[in-house]
């Protein structure tokens, strides 16, 4: 039995495809964040969405944005902003217990995203991506950012003097 064992083929192994590669925080760093209260936490993370996301979004997008709570979870950070669309931006939100939609990756695969480096169903797929709640609000945000033509993520364009200056601008405009 074990000679016939010996003698049966060996089946040939599956082409090697790339291997996921998802960067996670450094631990010292992650520790830190995950420290970080909510709220403020939320605060900046909104500003930077008014100023890159918002002003992009088409007005059936702004509609059926209306007054959804959405969360954006860094698994690898161990923090979460909670926030939703009113009116005309993203307002940052005290901690809702079940949001409509909670997209859910590590900071290097949003990054990804942000950059158009990677796609959406790609890091969904392979599980790197998590969209939970609304699925009709999670398609709708997906394809929104498919469609829209944003340039690429710049982080100096989140620097706290350009965010400042958007801030006294819009309220110039507001007040």
């Amino acid at each position: 039995m074990q000679d016939q064992l010996e003698r049966l083929p060996v089946p040939a192994k599956p082409p090697m495809s790339k291997p996921a590669v998802s960067y996670r925080l450094p631990e010292p760093l992650a520790e830190l964040l995950s420290k970080l209260p909510p709220y403020p936490a939320s605060w900046l993370f909104v500003q930077g969405l008014n100023r890159l996301l918002a002003p992009q979004l088409p007005d059936d997008v702004r509609r059926s944005l209306e007054g959804r709570s959405l969360r954006l979870r860094l698994l690898d950070a161990g923090i979460a902003f909670d926030f939703e669309w009113q009116g005309t931006v993203f307002v940052a939100e005290r901690y809702v217990d079940v949001p409509d939609l909670c997209i859910a990756a590590s900071v290097h695969d949003l990054m990804l995203l942000a950059r158009r480096q990677e796609d959406p169903d790609t890091l969904f797929f392979s599980r790197r991506l998590s969209l939970e709640g609304d699925t009709e609000l999670g398609l709708l945000f997906k394809n929104t950012l498919d469609a829209i033509e944003l340039p690429p993520f710049d982080l100096q364009a989140l620097g706290p003097r350009r965010v400042l200056a958007h801030l006294r601008d819009r309220g110039a405009r507001e007040g």
